[in-house]
């Protein structure tokens, strides 16, 4: 309770004390990420929590109960939502025409944050501009969450409660409560990172057992280098201080199963649970996971600790097959995404009158 007070006191200072200040009329942002040679720009918005409630945002994960709870208490102690929901549209000629006129001059605001990533923002309120953006917003046929499912649920449970202690208990369409804050990219500009797994031990068997094993379902080769998978459907393995290559079998690919052709699901299922006995990876203790930023050199690091008896490295996630598996209305594996870079929270917030 202590902390959630303590939040909503610094916010109220930092707007008191003008550090953060309030917009007089509405608009949009355009937000530019620069990391590296990486550049993608979006535009900062407040999206609906009914389009969400309908699947026309649409999400591929699920969210664990107190990730959620505690979102919702932040923002209804808030009574802001301070972190943004990261969403991607399929690219839009429209959409990149307006933010390349919004983009002419300086950003207003830029600044540093971790990872050697710079933010940018351009504000969009010109009228005529704001409707334009609307409506090339409105022609597209959904938006996808691609980091954020717990902001994104927990927006929504507090729409759903402010709503029951309405008068009516009804939702008034432009009521502040009924939108979260996101910035949303077109999805060839977005960046996946490989989400990497290590498991704790071999579940009993030798070395030679283990590839024995591996091979009914993939080819195995050596490698006197990391292995950086460059395809779908490849893997490295990191094992008794040497790398492989493996190569699912063509023949195992399940193509007509969004979900079950994932790279993820592949290892899930022909050789995590099959071969080392990991059940429910949302569970299971003896399955870690590594962000690909930390690089393949940390995956080296686990195993040769002690931590982790295997590695393995994975090809990142297309976001072709993120966005087909939400039209299917599916569920995506746990940690199947990594996102880079992140979006800075409290450079922008949306405010629940």
């Amino acid at each position: 309770d202590e902390a959630y007070a303590r939040a909503a006191a610094n916010l109220t200072r930092l707007r008191e004390q003008g550090v953060l200040v309030r917009d007089s009329t509405p608009a949009f942002y355009i937000y530019k990420l620069r990391m590296g040679d990486h550049e993608q720009t979006g535009v900062a918005c407040v999206a609906s929590v009914a389009a969400y409630e309908t699947q026309r945002i649409r999400r591929h994960e699920l969210t664990r109960p107190d990730k959620e709870n505690d979102r919702v208490r932040n923002i209804a102690t808030l009574n802001a939502q301070t972190g943004p929901v990261l969403l991607a549209y399929r690219a839009s000629r429209a959409i990149e025409t307006l933010i390349r006129a919004s983009t002419t001059t300086a950003a207003a605001i830029e600044v540093p944050g971790p990872n050697d990533t710079v933010h940018s923002l351009w504000p969009v309120a010109a009228p005529e501009r704001v409707a334009a953006f609307l409506a090339a917003f409105d022609a597209l046929d959904a938006l996808y969450i691609a980091d954020g499912h717990h902001r994104s649920a927990a927006a929504a449970r507090v729409a759903a409660q402010r709503r029951a202690s309405t008068a009516h208990g009804t939702a008034d369409p432009l009521a502040s409560y009924e939108y979260f804050l996101a910035v949303a990219f077109p999805h060839d500009e977005m960046r996946i990172l490989d989400y990497n797994r290590v498991v704790r031990d071999l579940r009993g068997l030798s070395t030679e057992a283990l590839l024995d094993r591996i091979g009914e379902s993939f080819s195995v080769a050596t490698s006197r280098v990391p292995v950086s998978p460059a395809q779908p459907g490849t893997f490295g393995m990191y094992l008794d201080g040497g790398w492989y290559r493996l190569e699912i079998r063509t023949e195992l690919v399940p193509h007509d199963d969004p979900v079950a052709s994932l790279d993820v699901s592949i290892l899930q299922d022909r050789l995590l649970g099959p071969v080392l006995g990991i059940g429910d990876p949302r569970t299971d203790e003896r399955i870690d996971f590594v962000g690909g930023i930390r690089g393949l050199t940390q995956l080296e690091r686990r195993v040769a600790s002690g931590t982790a008896a295997v590695a393995f490295a994975m090809h990142p996630t297309p976001m072709e097959q993120l966005m087909a598996v939400a039209d299917a209305g599916a569920l995506m594996p746990p940690k199947s995404t990594w996102f880079e870079p992140k979006l800075a929270d409290g450079l922008l917030s949306h405010v629940l009158d």
